[in-house]
């Protein structure tokens, strides 16, 4: 009976013992596992996160373009209407200068018939 219980003993602590290597051999696995996936966890975060901010830094990039763009357009507004006001103001001066020239002209004109009926009228007087 003692020969039976020691054996019995002997085998239950190899089974124990074997047993115990294989749980830690697997509790080992199992946590390189777990930090190889949280590893790979962490690095798909960082990417997702720097995928994020590129985006972000994108869109802010497009924004201030199309500002920049809406106010370049603006300016190139202004400054056409301000270019076609420059114009016409230069035509309606030039309009004035020659209607001024045509009065002149015309009151010149005027003159030079006067003058030239007075003296035909003075050729008459003196010929009668």
């Amino acid at each position: 009976m003692k020969k039976l219980f020691l054996s019995t003993v002997v085998i239950l602590t190899l089974c124990l013992t074997f047993t115990s290597c294989k749980e830690k051999t697997t509790s080992e696995n199992a946590e390189g596992e777990g930090t190889l996936i949280i590893e790979s966890t962490e690095d798909v975060m960082e990417d997702a996160q720097e995928v994020v901010e590129n985006a972000q830094d994108a869109i802010q990039k497009t924004i201030a373009d199309a500002e920049q763009a809406l106010t370049d357009a603006q300016e190139a507004a202004e400054n056409a209407v301000g270019d076609a006001k420059a114009a016409a103001e230069m035509k309606v001066e030039e309009a004035k200068n020659a209607l001024q020239a045509l009065k002149d002209t015309a009151v010149e004109s005027v003159e030079n018939v006067k003058n030239d009926a007075e003296e035909a009228t003075d050729l008459l007087k003196k010929d009668n």
